[in-house]
């Protein structure tokens, strides 16, 4: 009896990720960004949560320098933020 499998019936099809792919940083354009982000990261006990504002500044530090496709800071689910933002500048008034 053959113990070997058959695996041809059926192929695998790579996808590409839902957003694309996106250069890497490879000059540290948003290095300091990233690092702020990553000491908030060890500092919070890696809860994301209390990271939000810089995980933000680092994304809209990749997307202005087209390491990423600029995408409104609310799809990537940051519109509380921004609304927060946006207060502020009324109350400053």
């Amino acid at each position: 009896m053959s113990t070997a499998m058959n695996f041809s019936s059926k192929s695998f099809k790579p996808r590409p990720p839902d957003k694309g792919a996106f250069p890497l940083d490879h000059f540290g354009e948003c290095s300091a960004f990233k690092e702020r982000f990553m000491e908030c990261l060890r500092e919070s006990g890696y809860e994301s949560g209390a990271c939000r504002q810089r995980a933000m500044a680092y994304l809209e530090c990749r997307m202005e320098r087209q390491l990423m496709a600029n995408e409104p800071l609310e799809k990537l689910g940051f519109k509380d933020l921004i609304d927060e933002k946006s207060e502020e500048k009324r109350e400053k008034f």
